[in-house]
């Protein structure tokens, strides 16, 4: 069957699951939704899996676990979780919030905890160099795409509203404004040019919540007539009977997200962490909407492939573009969302 490659559907082998939990309101400040899951009923030994992560893969989570409590390795582990938006998740850590496991949205924030002590330096140095999920950079537009929304050009056009998060709580708002930048320098634009497109892009926002599951929520409200998000994220939602249309843009940026354990990891915490790289989790990950970190495991899906898909590298790595573009008192971003009137508190 041909597909339009501007417009992406779910891949195949994907599940029918209940309506995500972290939908049902938006998430606050700090949203931390905490969820455990068993193996085996209350007494059963196994230990234990503190998990912290960003908002969005709550629902994946719940589906990850079911499945490692069938394996030898989950029998018996109880997986007791924190959901919310990645900087405040990852700054909640560093300032006491226990945790085995962290599943960040974005490199740097996994830096804090590297920097505060929490996580080693060599958490990337693994085979999918930290990475358990890979995904993109999607538009997610209403049913019809009633405003004709296909290209980053169409973003900026005047009385097209726009939802994208803030970028100073939120991983996946960095993601998005990167991929938006990035995007720009593939048609060919100079870096003025492409920091013009983002004081344009943020002129349109209607909205910037805090994570990308609030982003979500506030859209599906009916606010705006584009958010920018996770494709997994607008999949899922697709998924559940929402009324939304997933666009894959034909330049986007392909969003990669660190996963690590603690110096203080419990065994259980390492062996849930071995399952969701193992190809049995990358499986389920899958059937959740996130792109897999295997080769092998990734060629059994049929995912969108955007005419230019560019890395973080493409615009010059995190290190160099989250003070460039993000420091909350230098940064280009901020000087932007400054002139806008939004709030610019690094969490």
């Amino acid at each position: 069957m041909h597909r339009n490659p501007l417009h992406s559907a779910a891949p195949t082998g994907a599940p029918t699951r209940r309506l995500r939990p972290g939908h049902a309101a938006a998430i606050g400040a700090l949203a931390l939704c905490g969820l455990a899951f068993s193996a085996l009923p209350a007494g059963a030994s196994g230990g234990s899996v503190g998990l912290v992560a960003y908002s969005t893969p709550k629902p994946a989570y719940s589906a990850l676990a079911a499945a490692f409590a069938k394996t030898k390795a989950g029998a018996g582990v109880t997986v007791s979780s924190s959901f919310g938006p990645s900087g405040t998740q990852a700054t909640s850590v560093v300032d006491g919030l226990p945790a085995d496991l962290v599943n960040f949205s974005l490199t740097p924030d996994m830096t804090k905890l590297v920097k505060a002590g929490l996580v080693s330096s060599s958490w990337d140095r693994t085979p999918t160099k930290g990475i358990v999920t890979n995904s993109i950079v999607s538009f997610i537009v209403r049913p019809g795409n009633p405003k004709h929304i296909t290209t980053w050009a169409d973003l900026i056009k005047p009385g097209v509203g726009v939802i994208t998060p803030n970028v100073f709580s939120s991983g996946s708002a960095k993601w998005n404004l990167m991929a938006a930048y990035g995007a720009q320098l593939a048609l060919g634009k100079s870096t003025a040019q492409a920091q013009l497109y983002l004081s344009k892009l943020l002129k349109n926002a209607v909205a910037q919540p805090s994570s990308a599951s609030a982003a979500l929520q506030t859209f599906l409200s009916g606010q705006g007539d584009v958010l920018l998000d996770y494709e997994d994220d607008g999949l899922y939602a697709k998924s559940q009977g929402e009324a939304v249309s997933v666009i894959t843009p034909p330049q986007t940026i392909l969003i990669q997200n660190p996963i690590a354990v603690t110096k203080t990891a419990s065994p259980a915490a390492k062996a849930f962490l071995a399952y969701l790289l193992s190809p049995a989790g990358q499986t389920v990950w899958g059937k959740q909407f996130y792109r897999p970190v295997l080769p092998a495991v990734a060629a059994k899906f049929n995912f969108p492939k955007p005419k230019t898909l560019f890395t973080i590298n493409k615009v010059g790595g995190w290190t160099s573009v989250n003070t460039k573009f993000f420091d909350p008192t230098t940064g280009i971003v901020a000087k932007i969302e400054q002139g806008l009137g939004v709030s610019t508190a690094s969490s």
